[in-house]
């Protein structure tokens, strides 16, 4: 009800009109468009991408990156356990660390069913739909407009 806007940079502008960035974009974005409030991206065009994703699992897979650091005082670690070498019983462990006390017992491992997959994706993938305008050093751009920049950029 306080925000007027929401105002974030990118690291990438994708053809679609949409953005790539940090983890948590997308939400900012869903929660100002609930909310009826504008939501712009800054960018600079060398960082227009000539990309089409169409949801998060479009983006190119970055599985060799090590997972984000975290904004709060709990880190996640996860580990793959394969027991007796038996593909079957595959089992993910997370370990959810309070960093705030020094103490290494408050480790507290969870085992996870063999079905769930831990995502650690370090950005992720804001739609076009949620960008009220682009601030740009092309100046002003709606999401729409993004795609006829790339195709002027890249002639």
């Amino acid at each position: 009800e306080q925000v007027d806007i929401v105002l974030v940079g990118a690291e990438a502008v994708v053809e679609n009109g949409g953005c790539v960035n940090k983890l948590g974009t997308y939400a900012l974005a869903a929660c100002a468009k609930a909310h009826g409030k504008p939501f712009y991206v800054a960018s600079e065009s060398y960082k227009f991408a000539r990309l089409y994703p169409l949801n998060q699992q479009d983006l190119p897979q970055m599985e060799l990156l090590p997972p984000p650091s975290p904004t709060d005082t709990t880190t996640i670690s996860t580990t793959k356990e394969n027991k007796h070498n038996d593909n079957n019983n595959n089992n993910t462990t997370m370990a959810f660390v309070d960093t705030t006390t020094k103490s290494s017992s408050s480790f507290q491992p969870i085992e996870l069913p063999p079905a769930v997959q831990v995502e650690h994706s370090p950005c992720d993938f804001t739609p076009a739909k949620f960008i009220t305008l682009l601030f740009t050093d092309l100046g002003v751009l709606t999401p729409s407009a993004v795609s006829d920049e790339l195709i002027r950029l890249y002639q």
